[in-house]
């Protein structure tokens, strides 16, 4: 079992909800940071309309700190650890 730890969240109430349930099947289940990346863009883009982007990376000790900075759509941004996977995810288009 992982746990979702969010940092960052301006988005909707339903958005939010499928981050939880969408984020914790992926890495439960496909394991892979480019698997995990591609679900959650391609639920995202179904869901909520096309353009969203998806990067995710995994903690380790060597790297502690995951930076990014990106232009996104008011209210489609999401920056969260699901268990040691950092997922940002964001609409820009």
């Amino acid at each position: 079992m992982t746990s979702t730890k969010s940092w960052t969240c301006k988005t909707t109430r339903s958005a939010k909800y499928a981050r939880l349930t969408q984020a914790k099947y992926s890495v439960e289940h496909l394991k892979i940071e480019y698997k995990i990346s591609k679900h959650l863009k391609d639920f995202f883009d179904k869901k909520y309309g096309p353009n969203w982007h998806c990067i995710v990376g995994r903690f380790c000790s060597a790297g502690k700190n995951f930076h990014a900075y990106a232009s996104y759509e008011s209210k489609n941004f999401m920056f969260f650890y699901e268990g040691p996977i950092a997922i940002l995810l964001y609409k820009l288009g």
